[in-house]
């Protein structure tokens, strides 16, 4: 069984064990996916976020799925590109392997990644999709836990980027 796949596709959709949220620090929701998230899942994923004191960038923090298909979200906050030397690669791929960390932890087998920092946070697209498909590998390789990851493109340009690097 291929282990990543990538679809193009509304994460929120998704009946997999968790979805992935690009979240902001405030974990109060936002625009782009973060959003899209908190309205899918309704008021209770809000109040829940409310008393998990935020999350620092790379770090990632697990809830409930609440009104989603999916039983758990886990929320990662991606950095802001500033350019690239701010550490934004290191900070990007640790959202990844964190957010793989807690689903190993959480016994959850099947995880759903959208375009981490690539939208408002300006991340160049090109060089997330490398970043993450690298560390999603390398931490596959390493962890047979998880059935499958999912790469959730929204746009055509994302999915296109993904297919040639899944290649």
């Amino acid at each position: 069984m291929k282990k990543i796949e990538l679809i193009k596709s509304d994460i929120t959709t998704l009946n997999v064990d968790a979805i992935v949220n690009a979240a902001n620090g405030s974990l109060l929701g936002g625009g782009g996916v973060d959003g899209a998230i908190h309205e899918a899942a309704g008021e209770e994923l809000l109040e829940k976020c409310k008393k998990l004191n935020g999350c620092n960038t790379g770090e990632a923090k697990i809830t409930k799925g609440y009104n989603l298909s999916a039983s758990y979200i886990i929320h990662t906050v991606g950095p802001v590109w500033v350019g690239g030397n701010n550490n934004e690669d290191k900070y990007l791929a640790s959202c990844y392997t964190n957010s793989l960390e807690l689903a190993v932890k959480n016994n959850l087998k099947t995880i759903a990644f959208p375009n981490i920092s690539t939208g408002v946070y300006g991340y160049p697209k090109n060089r997330a999709a490398i970043i993450a498909v690298h560390t999603v590998d390398l931490f596959l390789k390493n962890h047979k836990e998880i059935d499958k990851v999912i790469f959730v493109a929204f746009d055509e340009e994302n999915y296109s980027i993904y297919e040639k690097l899944l290649k």
